[in-house]
């Protein structure tokens, strides 16, 4: 009978220092005039000590709730695993910069109900998300997101083109073509591999392509910070220090990378073809690549291709300083968005006296080369393929 005695006791004592401090909460908010905004509802789950708590904690830091919940700069790519509690989310959401309060997160995803409804799976989550729009925002996981895929080797006009065909979310093909020629405003700053960018350059090269998930709500430039950041994130500074240790700045590598890109159909050559052109550029050779002619040609419409072939001669001695047929180095920029391998091929390349490739018509390996070290095996290679 005593031990009974002492649990009312106790379970008197802990509600009514609940109720207690409800009501401190309570008269806190009533006599805070209008500045503070009511939270309404709540989940029926909760008890009415628990609910008239956390109407008054979240109505008291309802300004809070409007601002940007984290300090991240571009969109991040965030994932629930099976089974996570709420508190592993929102500890999660911190790690990645999107979440600052964690509890005033937790508080107000179980006012709601929201809590017992995260979903399992990925997230592309933008920085500027308030708690309220963070926490519904977990509770639809793929559902409410568009797969984008864009393709290796593409220059941001068949990105565009690609946009203009599926209709994704809010993104307009317009504007992601001028923000992409730097015709529309766009904070490029964010991203420090941009910084040496010269006046009037274009963002070709940097818009990595790779499968992108958006929210429906996304914009143009919500995608292009996307692409910005995976680029920053997925070319690593060993990467970046072996580019240098090449002598060639991060620009210069992008625009290798992106003819590697171009030039390769077969994955286990883009080193070597790499290493032909790195070759090439030692001896002060033309790298004599068609897809430099291709690309200042633009638009086909006769063949619907961004790509034009075959070249005629007339093509190869285009003026354009992006023709490596005509000018010897680099082209001024890169001709397309390479994928990380031909990156990876521009930073690590095979070790060979390569400086010659023709397509190879010996074997049924689609787009596959033969590699010579002279000029002349080069045309022997040639002339058994004509």
């Amino acid at each position: 009978m005593l031990t009974w005695l002492l649990r009312l006791v106790l379970l008197f004592a802990v509600l009514t220092g609940c109720l207690t401090a409800a009501l401190v909460l309570y008269s806190r908010w009533l006599s805070s005039g209008q500045d503070i905004v009511r939270i309404e509802g709540g989940s029926s789950d909760l008890s009415i000590p628990q609910q008239l708590y956390l109407q008054v904690y979240l109505s008291a830091r309802a300004q809070e709730l409007q601002e940007p919940a984290g300090t991240a700069s571009a969109p991040v790519h965030f994932t629930i695993e099976p089974g996570a509690t709420a508190d592993v989310v929102a500890a999660n959401l911190a790690a990645a910069g999107l979440l600052a309060d964690p509890e005033l997160f937790l508080n107000y995803a179980h006012f709601y109900g929201l809590d017992a409804r995260f979903e399992a799976g990925d997230f592309t989550l933008s920085p500027q998300l308030t708690i309220p729009e963070l926490a519904t925002a977990l509770t639809r996981a793929q559902a409410s997101d568009v797969n984008l895929r864009f393709i290796e080797g593409w220059r941001f006009e068949e990105m565009a083109g690609y946009l203009q065909e599926v209709e994704p979310a809010l993104i307009v093909p317009a504007d992601f073509l001028a923000i992409a020629r730097g015709e529309a405003a766009f904070d490029t700053g964010r991203y420090a591999f941009l910084a040496s960018l010269p006046a009037g350059a274009t963002l070709e090269g940097f818009l990595f392509p790779d499968t992108y998930h958006v929210p429906r709500d996304a914009n143009a430039a919500y995608l292009v910070d996307l692409m910005l950041e995976n680029f920053g994130r997925r070319v690593t500074p060993a990467m970046r220090q072996a580019y240098g240790a090449r002598g060639l700045s991060l620009r210069e590598a992008v625009t290798l990378a992106s003819i590697v890109e171009r030039e390769a159909a077969v994955p286990g050559e883009r080193p070597i073809i790499a290493s032909v052109f790195y070759n090439r550029l030692a001896q002060g050779m033309m790298l004599q690549a068609d897809p430099t002619v291709q690309y200042p040609l633009g638009y086909q419409p006769d063949l619907d291709t961004w790509w034009k072939s075959p070249l005629s001669l007339t093509d190869l001695e285009s003026p354009s300083l992006y023709n490596t047929y005509v000018y010897t180095g680099l082209p001024p920029g890169p001709i397309a968005n390479p994928g990380l391998a031909s990156l990876q091929a521009v930073a690590e390349p095979a070790a060979t006296d390569y400086l010659f490739f023709v397509v190879d018509c010996t074997t049924a390996i689609a787009g596959s080369h033969i590699f010579s070290v002279t000029y002349e095996e080069h045309l022997a290679h040639v002339e058994r393929c004509r």
